[in-house]
């Protein structure tokens, strides 16, 4: 029996002491280090910064190409070059002709500019689609950023819960330690038998194991928050257990509103002006394209001495130039095979399946707002029953309470009273923060669960 007291009290005070260690989380200061810190927030804030860059002037084709080139060419000659059977005109035989280290070198640099002055319209299309691309990847992190704080707040609420059972739990316990030190001395007075203090003990063993798995739970979702934060795993966080409703009539201005604001909604709507840039981009295969090109370059070549006269030797010579070129081109694909005319039909029917889904998701938002809706009532309406019930089981438990003390009830009686008690109270905020979370789910649909206070 001293053993199990013993424990009980031990753990009472770690619990106590390790609370007292931990720094307070609020709401705010969770979604601050949740954007800044989670994983998945990153990686779609990088592809966002992708999209930026491949909407910006400098993938748009509407910008010249320019290049340059320069190269070097050296030579050197040796040669010996023989006359058989010619003679001079005093009848010598001719000498061979004999060349040694004659170099030779050659330079060049030029610049080379060409520029589209027309596309067929194909070039503005692409950009004006690029920048949809790019507000349709915000889109898509915003979506990432709504679940990921649907997930951060799964966790914390999750924690609070936990908190307030562990909280809960140590007071059952404390009762229960109380009831031994009052079985034990009502035994000692002849007041009660040995069984009294055998439920008691058995009654602080169940409460000490109850409380050692909720403090369990609770660390292991305390480091499941800190995953969703990207902190250390041993960090530890108190969090608020103070839980607010939005009024009903801000909610039901939200859900009027919900078709601008949704978030999968405006992603379809975004597909949708992708769509109709395709057909676009693709119809401007049936026009012609006009270029310009312009290119400057110089040239330096040092030529060898050469010799075709016996005897003589004529130097080498070096010739410098510039040279400056313009050009333009006109280019029309008068018939490329049909390919033009498929990839058309083909974007259209793209456009009309994106507007299809458009009209699906359409409907099943409406669905889920609906659904939504009604699940967030019927947990607030649970939430506010088990408010009650908590008041009228507390009632219950002073009355039995008071009962047990002048002994009119026995130990069980008064144990099933504080179970009732210990029910109803975890019950309670099992139910308060599943409405919240409905209520969270309520806002996302409605676009606006990024736009209101936590």
């Amino acid at each position: 029996m001293r053993y199990t007291y013993l424990i009980a009290t031990f753990l009472f005070s770690v619990c106590s002491g390790a609370k007292a260690q931990e720094k307070l989380l609020s709401k705010d200061e969770a979604v601050s280090l949740a954007l800044e810190n989670n994983f998945g927030i990153k990686v779609a804030m990088n592809q966002l910064a992708i999209a930026e860059n491949n909407s910006g002037l400098l993938n748009s084709g509407y910008l010249p190409s320019l290049s340059g080139s320069a190269g070097a060419n050296y030579n050197e000659l040796n040669s010996n070059t023989e006359y058989p059977g010619q003679f001079d005109s005093e009848g010598i035989p001719r000498p061979d002709l004999e060349i040694n280290d004659a170099e030779s070198q050659s330079y060049n640099a030029g610049l080379s500019l060409n520029y589209t002055l027309f596309d067929g319209f194909g070039r503005l299309y692409n950009y004006k689609r690029l920048k949809e691309q790019y507000h349709l990847t915000e889109l898509q992190a915003r979506e990432t950023i709504e679940n990921t704080i649907l997930q951060l707040f799964s966790v914390y609420y999750e924690v609070a819960r936990l908190s307030e059972n562990e909280n809960v739990l140590r007071q059952a316990l404390q009762i229960s330690k109380d009831r031994i030190k009052r079985a034990e001395y009502s035994f000692e007075y002849g007041q009660n038998t040995k069984l009294d203090i055998l439920n008691a003990q058995v009654d602080v063993t169940n409460d000490s194991i109850s409380l050692m798995n909720v403090q369990q739970n609770l660390v292991n979702a305390k480091r499941d928050l800190n995953v969703v934060l990207s902190q250390n795993l041993n960090e530890r966080y108190a969090v608020d257990t103070l839980v607010s409703f939005i009024p009903r009539l801000q909610i039901e201005e939200y859900i009027a509103r919900a078709k601008e604001y949704n978030v999968a909604i405006l992603q379809t709507e975004r597909n949708l002006a992708i769509n109709e840039y395709d057909i676009k981009v693709n119809r401007s295969g049936y026009l012609p394209s006009l270029g310009l090109s312009g290119s400057y370059g110089w040239n330096l070549n040092q030529s060898a001495a050469t010799s075709f006269i016996p005897g003589q030797i004529i130097p080498g010579s070096n010739r410098n130039s510039l040279n400056f070129a313009l050009g333009a081109s006109l280019t029309w694909n008068l018939f490329d095979g049909g390919g033009t005319a498929v990839r058309v039909k083909n974007s259209k029917i793209a456009y009309e399946n994106q507007e299809l889904l458009k009209e699906q998701v359409s409907l099943e938002v409406d669905r889920d707002i609906l659904n939504a809706l009604e699940i967030y009532e019927n947990r607030l309406q649970i939430f506010k029953i088990q408010e009650q019930n908590v008041i009228t089981n507390q009632n219950n438990f002073e009355r039995s309470k008071e009962q047990f003390q002048l002994g009119r009830i026995t130990s069980i009686e008064f144990r099933q009273a504080q179970i009732n008690l210990l029910n109803a109270q975890t019950n309670k905020n099992l139910a308060k923060y599943d409405a919240k979370l409905a209520e969270l789910q309520l806002l996302q649909l409605t676009g606006q669960l990024l736009e209101v206070s936590f």
